[in-house]
């Protein structure tokens, strides 16, 4: 069993949700302890004026609501920078994820539990 989301459907759905002024969408899946061929773990970037005098957990809630059906059943894990304009042009860089600890990877039945999660 493989988690699957292509990155564009991410990508078109925050488009057309918050219209942002700048988007990346990175899969980082091959750095986690996930079945081979997943597109299960990204980060994005979304810098919008719609983020403009909300606090940090709304705009995150935005993004989470944005993509709530992929969350629900093919993201696993989802890192969130969400900026507005302002804040963008002052500091314009994208955080790093730090390495994975390996959770799963030696779990034999990492597949099995996977499936029975989706199902």
């Amino acid at each position: 069993m493989v988690w699957s989301v292509p990155d564009t459907t991410i990508r078109a759905k925050l488009t057309q949700t918050l219209k942002p002024e700048h988007l990346e969408v990175i899969n980082e899946s091959h750095i986690h302890a996930v079945p081979a061929g997943s597109e299960s773990h990204f980060r994005v970037l979304v810098v919008s004026p719609q983020f403009e005098g909300l606090s940090l957990l709304q705009r995150h809630r935005l993004v989470n609501e944005t993509l709530r059906e992929e969350l629900s059943s093919c993201i696993h894990a989802l890192a969130i920078q969400a900026k507005t304009p302002q804040q963008w042009s002052s500091n314009p860089s994208l955080a790093k994820s730090p390495p994975c600890m390996g959770g799963s990877k030696h779990d034999n039945t990492i597949t099995e539990k996977l499936k029975a999660g989706r199902d």
